[in-house]
């Protein structure tokens, strides 16, 4: 006789409904409802990773997610290193599960020097406008979030995107940390391309179990690349 696990679908539906609520709360400008569903999204994912049977390390990443999250909302300089801290050891865990799962196609070369570039540039163009004390932190964690971009590709187009959504969401933190020109709410933007992203990593690590658990190997032509996007810094407290 087999334990008793959730079904998948509710906790998926949970997710949805705590993003749309956090969405709303940043519209709304309510803070109390965004420091309520905020914490909620990360394990409401983790719950439905566990529930597909998803592998260990998923729910470490989005653990590791959830602390990032939560210790963000504090709004104090510890609290800042300790989320980016949070957030790097999940890219940890993710750059495992790629490279277990995944392997790069014929265009990874181009696609590793792509993402290398743009590296590069952002932070040359932010380093001058950042804090001085956040300026190796912010080197740091951009490398290893690149890596984890790169690495995202190898599983194919949705774990792709994820990776290259999550570099857009730290980007557009980055570019506030730096005092640059903001679009019109800056806040919403941040959260909608981190839920996006966290969403289809966790989908695309999912089915790449799945193919390895029937006996089928992710293949270089269900490898994808993506365009570039700039990447810097670590999830601020939006």
């Amino acid at each position: 006789m087999t334990g008793w696990r959730p079904s998948p679908r509710p906790l998926l539906g949970a997710f949805g409904l705590a993003a749309l609520g956090d969405l709303a709360a940043l519209l709304a400008g309510s803070d109390t409802a965004h420091a309520v569903f905020k914490p909620l999204l990360m394990p409401l994912l983790a719950a439905y990773v566990l529930a597909r049977r998803g592998p260990r390390l998923l729910l470490a990443a989005l653990l590791l997610g959830w602390g990032g999250d939560t210790l963000l909302l504090l709004d104090t300089d510890p609290a800042f290193l300790a989320g980016m801290g949070s957030f790097a050891a999940g890219h940890v865990c993710y750059l495992v599960l790629f490279r277990r799962y995944g392997r790069m196609g014929r265009y990874g070369a181009a696609l590793v020097a792509a993402y290398a570039l743009a590296l590069a540039g952002t932070v040359t163009l932010l380093w001058p406008d950042l804090p001085a004390d956040l300026r190796g932190p912010v080197a740091g964690y951009s490398l290893l979030l690149t890596a984890m971009a790169v690495g995202a590709a190898a599983l194919g187009v949705t774990a792709a995107a994820g990776g290259a959504l999550f570099l857009l969401s730290d980007t557009l933190i980055a570019t506030g940390v730096a005092d640059w020109p903001q679009l019109p709410r800056p806040d919403l933007a941040v959260m909608l391309t981190y839920i996006a992203a966290q969403y289809l990593l966790a989908r695309g690590v999912l089915a790449a179990h799945q193919r390895i658990g029937t006996g089928t190997a992710v293949s270089s032509a269900e490898s994808a690349t993506t365009t570039p996007s700039a990447i810097t810094s670590p999830r601020a407290g939006t």
